[in-house]
């Protein structure tokens, strides 16, 4: 008993020494690559804020014309002047993207393709994080319908685009949270059982299935594609639960800064020589272990199958 107690009174005191180093072990991950990309087309989700923004703001630093595809158009515009007179690139546009509801992704694609004759970046960013059971325009539970269909709808009408830009690649952004998913073909939507932590992890794992299963489909393309978990960061994300807001609050200090968590997306997008790699998942800016989930073939493929269905896409 005195021991125990003993442990509670020196545990402070103990993270309290160790802090620096524990924070330095969850906020590692540089992308040190100094590629430069005038010429080239990009499109981040979600980049009126968090890592998103950050993500765009690096690629418009190195020359790209970048699209911030995102919802809020207001607070987008705001983002891209930002990042103009950051950078001094004035190719950082705005355009609308609602990923739940279909009918704007569709719109968004569409002009998209009228507009550019290139894409050589596609990073799937956005995403909702334990919001509340609530359904897409299209009545997809919101979670699976943002962080995955609403995703895998925009990748599929933009991948034409893709392959005539080769060499061009497709990020998506994971979470560790998809060690806690599982893909429940008979409760995909959440209509039998719904709880928003594990709703979220489900369409985390997704994330990585449906890159996996796109790697296969895409090889010889010139088109690559990688899932990557950002790290722990301070964003907007935990907006809809409380909890996490205050858990958030509490390990601040140990927390990535929206910049530091930008780092692994732009790894997968500029490291020279990754092509091998594609399918795999990043972390820190390294290939990182993936759940026993997340590496099945068959779920991955009746996963791509399903979602298909759901969109209205033919399945090949």
């Amino acid at each position: 008993m005195f021991g125990v107690l003993l442990l509670l009174l020196l545990f402070p005191l103990l993270l309290y020494i160790a802090a620096p180093q524990i924070r330095k072990m969850l906020t590692s991950g540089m992308c040190t690559s100094t590629v430069q990309l005038p010429g080239k087309v990009a499109v981040v989700t979600g980049a009126n804020t968090g890592i998103g923004k950050e993500t765009a703001k690096d690629l418009a630093q190195r020359g790209a014309r970048v699209y911030i595809a995102c919802r809020d158009v207001q607070k987008g515009e705001l983002v891209a002047r930002e990042i103009q007179n950051m950078t001094g690139n004035e190719q950082v546009l705005v355009r609308k993207l609602d990923l739940a509801d279909t009918k704007s992704i569709r719109a968004f694609a569409e002009g998209f393709l009228a507009e550019e004759k290139h894409l050589h970046l596609l990073i799937n960013n956005a995403g909702v994080m334990m919001c509340p059971y609530s359904k897409t325009a299209d009545g997809f539970e919101m979670q699976m319908g943002v962080n995955h269909l609403g995703h895998f709808l925009l990748t599929h009408l933009l991948l034409e685009k893709l392959k005539e830009s080769a060499p061009s690649r497709i990020v998506n952004v994971s979470s560790f949270a998809h060690h806690l998913g599982r893909i429940n073909f008979h409760n995909l939507q959440g209509e039998r059982f719904y709880n928003a932590g594990l709703a979220y992890c489900h369409s985390k794992l997704a994330n990585i299935l449906f890159t996996q299963e796109l790697a296969r489909r895409l090889k010889g393309t010139g088109v690559t594609t990688y899932s990557l978990h950002p790290g722990t960061v301070k964003s907007e994300l935990v907006r809809h639960s409380s909890l996490m807001k205050c858990m958030w609050w509490l390990f601040s200090y140990f927390l990535k800064t929206p910049e530091q968590g930008a780092q692994t997306s732009l790894y997968c997008a500029l490291t020279e020589g990754l092509e091998t790699l594609s399918g795999n998942h990043f972390s820190d800016c390294h290939v990182a272990w993936v759940s026993a989930k997340g590496r099945n073939e068959t779920v991955a493929r009746r996963l791509w199958d399903v979602s298909c269905d759901l969109l209205g896409i033919p399945v090949d």
